[in-house]
């Protein structure tokens, strides 16, 4: 990995040419295809699910009334789709025993 701690687009194309044998440019592109109809998904308003890892799910989150913490004022915070994700019990028992 190119930093500790973090798994990137390079990374991922670097273990699919290993595992696949794919060239460097086709894992590179493998990756950024698989990405690209994630974000088409996610920006068409669907949620994305992979089995054994987890859900990308989008949420519209209402009007309210939040607080400025420094001077206690209360402002609007606007509507908004917010995404989340939801790790799948086999994602989660995988970090359990790896910690």
């Amino acid at each position: 990995m190119s930093e500790v701690g973090t798994l990137t687009r390079a990374d991922l194309a670097d273990a699919i040419q290993r595992e696949v044998g794919l060239s460097r440019a086709d894992s590179a592109q493998m990756v950024e295809d698989i990405l690209g109809h994630m974000c088409g998904a996610l920006a068409n308003g669907e949620n994305v699910k992979i089995s054994g890892f987890g859900t990308f799910v989008l949420r519209d989150k209402s009007q309210r009334i939040g607080r400025n913490p420094k001077t206690g004022v209360e402002v609007p915070i606007a509507p908004r789709r917010v995404l989340t994700f939801r790790a799948s019990q086999m994602m989660r028992d995988r970090i359990v025993q790896a910690g």
